[in-house]
């Protein structure tokens, strides 16, 4: 089967675009270069497709108006701002939407860029097969994005990939689209980080295929700006016997919004996903997941977290489907939120679709507030009150965090989502 698409407004044939589309349609890029096929085919559609609205079920949370109140037009790079040093056993790669990131740079040993022929064969099919290819998000990165940093691995290689972004402080759209094609057997290990400090958008999609026993540990991790937005979707494709970890946590965006979404082609394969998002003022942090069983004997560890304070709102939607063809499945799936503040919002939906009688699935739901006890406890042994909610709060996030590779350690990620580096 492949999975429906949970997120996409119905295209009404012949609509006319909304205006903030509209205008974005008529400054997209032109000319011959390696995405000009897939705007081709993305600008009609997304024409025709309706902005998403709160009488879609997958968006009715989430308010666009900080993202159609940001410039319809491809952000005009800037200076680079000062970025950590990266680790020993990485390598850096910039991404900025027009420049060939791999330009200068020494790919490691069982790496090597995908083009010509093969890259037209091959991008967009695990977006098909995971059922994102309509989601609007992509429809939007289709119509913007002008570079695709495409990537083969072959066997296991040591050096973590590093994928930086930085929108600054310019106005408009940051469009970034990756493909990596896992061979069987290989491994590799990548973190992407994506940072904004204006008004403007970040525009990213991942296809990533796994062959047979082959493993990819992929972080994201993206600090935002009061007046930026971020749309992620992240589709992955995996065969028998590979395993898929994925490690998110963004906060900070006005709006920020993630969708990984998985297939397991065959079963028997193992995919984690864990995730944390911050809310605070008015932002909004909206995660929507889907994750697919076509075969036996698959696997899922899901753990996603929230923190909403001030009028921040929160959302997630994880959709598990496991149909008949799925039998011996095991699945958890869990989501622990944090409520600080009276104005705050969380609104959760951890969804099970289950038809295979021969099953192991579980899900459950918590919202709650910092433990008084905890607090008290603290506060006993000479804490501040402040200072005891922080540190129930960074053991909180830790969590997850501390699931990221280990290159996001310079970016102070606790910090960085939080806006308190240099503190």
């Amino acid at each position: 089967m492949v999975a429906a698409s949970l997120s996409t407004p119905t295209a009404a044939a012949g609509a006319a675009p909304n205006g903030w589309v509209a205008a974005l349609l008529a400054s997209a890029p032109d000319g011959a270069d390696a995405l000009a096929a897939t705007r081709a085919q993305a600008a009609p559609a997304l024409a025709q497709t309706p902005l998403p609205s709160r009488r879609v079920e997958a968006w009715r949370f989430t308010d666009l108006a900080p993202l159609t109140a940001l410039k319809p037009d491809r952000l005009t790079p800037e200076p680079a701002a000062a970025l950590p040093e990266p680790l020993a056993g990485s390598l850096r790669l910039v991404l900025d939407g027009r420049s060939d990131p791999l330009a200068g740079i020494s790919l490691p040993a069982g790496v090597e860029p995908i083009g010509g022929d093969e890259l037209n064969a091959t991008l967009g099919q695990v977006l098909a097969a995971t059922g994102s290819a309509e989601l609007w998000p992509v429809l939007l990165n289709g119509v913007t994005a002008r570079q695709v940093l495409a990537l083969r691995v072959r066997g296991p290689v040591a050096t973590t990939l590093e994928l930086v972004s930085d929108a600054g402080a310019g106005e408009g759209i940051l469009p970034l689209r990756l493909l990596l094609v896992l061979e069987a057997e290989s491994s590799l290990e990548i973190l992407q980080v994506h940072r904004s400090g204006g008004a403007n958008l970040t525009s990213v999609v991942l296809e990533a295929r796994l062959g047979e026993g082959a493993e990819l540990r992929h972080g994201l991790l993206a600090p935002g700006a009061e007046t930026g937005c971020l749309l992620a979707t992240v589709a992955v494709e995996q065969a028998t016997g590979s395993r898929y970890s994925g490690v998110s946590a963004h906060g900070g965006w006005a709006l920020g919004r993630l969708e990984p979404r998985l297939v397991q082609r065959e079963g028997a394969a193992h995919s984690t996903l864990k995730a944390l998002q911050l809310a605070d003022g008015r932002q909004i942090s909206d995660t929507h997941s889907q994750m697919v069983f076509e075969g036996p004997d698959g696997r899922l560890e899901q753990l996603h977290k929230a923190v909403a304070d001030g009028q921040g709102r929160s959302v997630f939607n994880g959709a598990v489907q496991v149909p008949r063809e799925a039998q011996r499945t095991d699945a958890a799936q869990l989501s622990r939120n944090l409520l600080l503040s009276d104005r705050a919002r969380i609104d959760t939906k951890p969804e099970l679709e289950i038809v295979a009688d021969d099953v192991r699935c579980a899900h459950g739901a918590t919202v709650s507030r910092l433990e008084q006890d905890e607090l008290f406890y603290l506060q006993s042994r000479g804490i501040a009150a402040d200072q005891a909610a922080r540190l129930l709060l960074r053991g909180f996030c830790e969590e997850v965090l501390q699931e990221l590779p280990a290159a996001a350690r310079p970016w102070q990620p606790l910090a960085s989502l939080l806006g308190e580096q240099g503190r």
